[in-house]
């Protein structure tokens, strides 16, 4: 059985299908959500999305944090970024790695900054290959 995903970021509607599996990345760790899956309210963290659609397609996007609701088979996506890995570029991913990792710590925030801006480009990096 098959359940509806749709994925949202504040600048357009990404996806809007029948799946029959979603791997999403909560804040604490990846979590599997199927078809009949008790009502649930996840924030999410930074990470790759998987999907499974209805008709045999494996997608997978990046994800910039927001939140997940899945109620009534029916699976709400809310996030600022929803990028799939064909649009993702390696190199950029490099090169955004470089950048980050070149930037001065002058404070407590500013150290956070840059190591999420180098995680986000590892897994730019690591799902272009994939």
């Amino acid at each position: 059985m098959a359940f509806q995903c749709v994925i949202v970021t504040p600048e357009q509607q990404v996806m809007d299908r029948a799946v029959t599996q979603a791997i999403i990345p909560a804040h604490d760790g990846l979590m599997g959500i199927l078809t009949d899956r008790a009502p649930l309210l996840a924030k999410l963290g930074l990470g790759p999305l998987r999907i499974d659609t209805a008709d045999g397609q494996s997608l997978v996007f990046l994800i910039d944090g927001g939140i997940a609701q899945m109620k009534d088979n029916h699976l709400t996506i809310l996030t600022s970024e929803a990028t799939a890995t064909s649009e993702l570029n390696a190199e950029e991913g490099r090169a955004e790695y470089a950048e980050a990792s070149a930037r001065r710590i002058t404070d407590p925030t500013s150290q956070s900054d840059r190591q999420r801006s180098m995680q986000k480009a590892r897994l730019k990096q690591e799902l272009a290959a994939h």
